[in-house]
């Protein structure tokens, strides 16, 4: 039975022995590639949570591990959730996770989000204290802006930082976000191709650029560190922003590149003008 704030039991009693050899073979196959991409945060935090110990993880015992750590738990939901239902639960530091997983011929591409996206791909990091306060950080001000007809504005932040995001490190570019980590073929793409944009992170810049939740991204942006996109999303007003976007109906498409913006790479865009995964999986058949 579904609570109000759209909570679930997680029923991991009930997991087949399939669906855990799923989680299994996903996760054997992103820690392989994952060194020298992924930032170092969340490799902390697979190992600080021990994800890979077997099966699909239990949220209670994997809640309580997390919550010593930053005070957050993971709470179970049946998909994707109303956005002041998502923002409640952030701002009170409770990440919902969705609690099926993609079956065996599903393993390179979902487009809902399963347990093995929302637990691989975001709890790691949610064991690093400043990326955990952004989240909290988000979800609140994700409240205040219900009424501001600029959510779409604000899920665009939430896509190119929480699910795309960039960090430039001192041993170069790495990944942290979970739709990039938990993607075989995206961590490679999003670091190697050549295909891609890559731009340094401005907030209202990310807030005005559309996205693509079929594809790979065109356009990722990149953060100096987290406690930079901390303070960015907790020191500004954000209603001078929203007043300016109120009058804006187009968003940056997700090829743009702006005059005056710092730009890490110049992308070819090969991969999306070739007609992307459409057209790769026309190939093949």
């Amino acid at each position: 039975m579904m609570a109000d704030d759209y909570t679930i039991p997680q029923g991991w009693d009930r997991y087949t022995d399939e669906e855990h050899r799923t989680w299994d073979t996903l996760y054997e196959r992103q820690v392989k590639l994952l060194p020298g991409k992924a930032e170092q945060s969340f490799i902390d935090g697979l190992k600080a949570l021990d994800l890979g110990r077997g099966g699909i993880p239990n949220f209670e015992t994997m809640s309580d591990e997390l919550e010593s750590l930053t005070g957050w738990r993971v709470v179970a939901v049946p998909g994707l959730v109303p956005d002041e239902v998502f923002f409640d639960h952030l701002a009170n530091r409770r990440f919902p996770a969705g609690n099926f997983i993609r079956r065996a011929d599903q393993l390179d591409y979902l487009q809902e989000p399963d347990v093995f996206h929302d637990v691989f791909g975001h709890v790691p990091m949610l064991t690093n204290p400043v990326f955990a306060d952004y989240m909290q950080a988000y979800g609140k001000g994700g409240l205040r802006s219900l009424d501001s007809g600029c959510l779409k504005n604000l899920a665009a932040l939430y896509w190119y930082t929480v699910e795309f995001g960039l960090i430039q490190t001192d041993d170069g570019l790495r990944i942290y976000g979970a739709g990039i980590v938990s993607s075989a073929s995206e961590s490679v793409f999003s670091l190697k191709d050549p295909s891609p944009h890559r731009l340094h992170f401005d907030l209202e810049r990310v807030m005005r650029t559309d996205y693509r939740i079929d594809d790979f991204q065109q356009t990722y942006f990149v953060i100096d560190s987290y406690e930079d996109l901390f303070h960015a999303t907790v020191d500004t007003d954000f209603g001078p922003i929203y007043e300016r976007l109120q009058g804006v109906d187009e968003k940056y498409p997700v090829d743009t590149i702006l005059n005056e913006e710092e730009v890490i790479h110049r992308g070819t865009q090969d991969y999306a003008n070739k007609g992307g995964r459409l057209a790769q999986a026309e190939s093949r058949n």
